[in-house]
């Protein structure tokens, strides 16, 4: 296989942005997987708005039709190739967790900042077995630690039938700490997920 050579298979990447918008932090991100040789889509699915709260982004996400935002999701994803790396950063993991479960030909997952179950009423099923996920998030965040999504993150690892499944946590109770432009960015974890996220993209 080309693994063997030491050659890495370049990733497909579609990464759906947190609650704040697309901001100059997520296209940092991208960018940053970008220069590691992916291809790295981004949609922006708040049509240019960007906020500095979560309350405004979260009023704003409440604002749009979920059927029409899912359509929307789903046009954006099928016009890209099918074994995707489906990625999202908090509220953007609905969306890349929805597709890498129920969309066929994911090549793997990427979930920043929050996970959702993979039994239950907020489930998207079960994950699919062998699939490559990795999960990054503080352990004191209260939307990620405390809200249940540290346990689903390792409820779904401990299922998904693959040593590519892994859960990471960083020390600390910020939320959003990936995104270079927001207050809440903390530099040595973000560093840490990313050179993980690389690392993992390399293996998949």
């Amino acid at each position: 296989s080309s693994h063997d050579l030491g050659v890495t298979a370049m990733a497909d990447i579609v990464l759906f942005h947190h609650i704040l918008g697309r901001t100059p932090g997520v296209v940092a991100i991208a960018e940053e997987l970008t220069r590691a040789g992916h291809t790295v889509h981004v949609p922006d699915l708040f049509g240019g708005e960007t906020f500095t709260q979560l309350e405004d982004g979260f009023a704003h996400m409440q604002s749009l039709d979920p059927e029409r935002l899912r359509a929307q999701v789903d046009t954006t994803v099928e016009a890209l190739p099918a074994d995707l790396v489906y990625a999202g950063i908090s509220w953007g993991v609905s969306h890349a967790q929805r597709l890498a479960q129920t969309r066929t030909g994911a090549r793997g997952a990427l979930f920043f900042e929050a996970c959702f179950p993979v039994t239950g009423e907020w489930s998207f099923g079960q994950w699919p077995t062998g699939l490559p996920v990795q999960i990054h998030g503080m352990d004191q965040d209260e939307f990620f630690a405390l809200e249940g999504d540290l346990d689903a993150a390792r409820e779904l690892v401990s299922s998904a039938g693959t040593p590519q499944a892994e859960v990471f946590t960083y020390s600390g109770d910020r939320h959003l700490f990936i995104d270079e432009s927001l207050p809440s960015y903390d530099p040595a974890a973000a560093r840490l997920a990313l050179e993980r996220a690389r690392e993992f993209l390399t293996k998949i």
